[in-house]
Formats: C-alpha cells, sequence, structure tokens
C-alpha cells in the first residue's frame, strides 16, 4: 500500500507492485481482490481520482489534475471522474463536493478454520479445444458475455469436441487467460474458452486450441449455490489455501467445470483445477 502511495502521480505499470514485493502478477491480484473484494486496477483508480477530488477543491486546474494523475487527455479525466463521482471536475471547487477514497489499510486477524477439500493430481501435457473470444474481466456474479460464448457453440461444434475428449476431467471446461489488465481501460479483458481436454493432434479447425505442458494440479471441489460458490471458492484458494500450502502458483490461469443440479434452482457441483508446482 505504501509503495502505491509513493507512486501515485507516477505513471508506472501495475505489474511493478508484484515486483517490488516479489510475487507473481497473476497471484498478487488474485490475492488483492479475495482480501479486499475489489480489483487492484480498482483501487488505485479510485485513489488516484480520490486524491485528484482534494486537488481540485483547492482550486487546481482540471487540466494539470489530469495529467498530474496519469490521464492523458482531459476528456478521458473528465468522463472518470464524472462516473466515478457524478460530478464533472470543472464543478468540484464551486460545489464543494468531495467523494473520497481512503488508503487500505491491513490489520493481522485469524483466518481459515473451515474444511477445504483438495486433491493434487499429476497430468501429462495437453491441449484445450473448443470455442472461444475475448469477453470482459468480471469476479462476481453472472457474465453474459461467457453465456452468450456458451449460446453460440454449433452442433458440429459440440460432436467435434466430443470426438476429441480423451483425458479426465471429461466434462466440458471454461478457461481463461491472457487478461488484460490496464488500469486506464473502464473494464479490462481476458480469453475465455469453453471447451474439452484433449491429447489428440487432429483438431479441426473451426475449433480454438490453447496448449498446456505437463503440470501438478490441484484440484478443489465444490458444492452450493452457483456462482457465489465457485466464486468465493477461487477466493478462499488464494487468499487462505495457497498462504500455508507446500504449494505455489506455476502458470497464471486456472480452469473449471460445473454441473448443474436439475432438483436444486441455481445449485451446482463445480472443480476448479489450477496447476501448481510444489514451493522450493
Amino acid at each position: 500500500m505504501d509503495y502505491i502511495e509513493a507512486h501515485l502521480e507516477d505513471e508506472f505499470l501495475l505489474e511493478k507492485i508484484s515486483e517490488h514485493i516479489n510475487v507473481s502478477d497473476y497471484h498478487f491480484r488474485k490475492i488483492f481482490f479475495a482480501l479486499t473484494n475489489m480489483t487492484l486496477n480498482e483501487y488505485v483508480k479510485n485513489r488516484r481520482l480520490s486524491e485528484a477530488n482534494k486537488e481540485l477543491l483547492q482550486g487546481a486546474q482540471v487540466t494539470d489534475v489530469a495529467y498530474q494523475y496519469g490521464y492523458q487527455s482531459v476528456d478521458g479525466f473528465t468522463r472518470a471522474f464524472k462516473k466515478w463521482s457524478g460530478i464533472l471536475p470543472s464543478q468540484v471547487a464551486k460545489l464543494k463536493q468531495c467523494k473520497s477514497c481512503q488508503k487500505l489499510q491491513f490489520v493481522v486477524t485469524m483466518k481459515g478454520g473451515t474444511l477445504m477439500e483438495y486433491k493434487i493430481v499429476e497430468k501429462p501435457a495437453f491441449t484445450f479445444a473448443g470455442v472461444s473470444k475475448r469477453v470482459p474481466l468480471q469476479y462476481e456474479g453472472v457474465n453474459n458475455a461467457i453465456l452468450e460464448l456458451a449460446q453460440s457453440i454449433t452442433q458440429e461444434q459440440k460432436e467435434e469436441m466430443h470426438r476429441l475428449q480423451n483425458i479426465e476431467p471429461y466434462e466440458t471446461v471454461n478457461v481463461s487467460y491472457e487478461s488484460d489488465t490496464n488500469f486506464l481501460e473502464e473494464a479490462g479483458e481476458l480469453t475465455h474458452l469453453i471447451g474439452v481436454l484433449t491429447t489428440k493432434n487432429d483438431i479441426s479447425s473451426n475449433l480454438d486450441t490453447f496448449p498446456v505442458k505437463a503440470h501438478t494440479w490441484a484440484v478443489f471441489p465444490n458444492e452450493g449455490i452457483f456462482p457465489f460458490t465457485l466464486q468465493d471458492t477461487m477466493a478462499r484458494i488464494y487468499s487462505e489455501w495457497f498462504m500455508t500450502a507446500d504449494y505455489e502458483l506455476a502458470e497464471p490461469f486456472s480452469f473449471s467445470f460445473t454441473k448443474m443440479d436439475d432438483k436444486k434452482p441455481n445449485y451446482a457441483y463445480s472443480e476448479i483445477w489450477i496447476p501448481v508446482t510444489k514451493k522450493e
């Protein structure tokens, strides 16, 4: 938090934060969200706009404040500030209106104590084969872009995936990778693929592919209200399990599958698969 505060007025990549504390960027962002319930991008943007609000209250020029806090144009700053505060930056001094986001402070608390079931599985190299597209980053709730992706899968593609599927888990899975983390964007994106696991090479050109090296995998089964239970389990993996486990993240992605219960509305069994490696 001190490092972020020291660089609020600097033009720096958020990846530098994870380098500063010597953890992977992907792992840091996951833990940050699990602990704060907000993305790292959102927090930094809120802190910058909060400090910008203070400058505007003191009569600073909108143009000066926009460039001071890393925006490339006054229009971009104005849109972001209006969306954040509800008023234009040019109105702040006149209305004497202030909105603030305070610096996060962490205190030591007890976490854990609840049972978390998992198993360790060794898998050879394989390929995800399915249908993919760029979708908005979303940590909570149902992602409508992913629903649309699922609905776009043709019968021919489903039959091809069924033919290719030859490695556990024998389920249709969801995998997300190549996330976009530019904090100035209103919403980042990532590539989301719905498909199957295969070791076959004769994959039809009407499917997208994502090859994966041989890995050790930590598998976390969970059952309950969907999608809350799945998302809560993912948060606990990064905020609790990784803190004490003998494993660390091997690659910046994971995959999961979900089986809805026909007899219980919005109830599902899911598994989260995360590639891990033994801590040195």
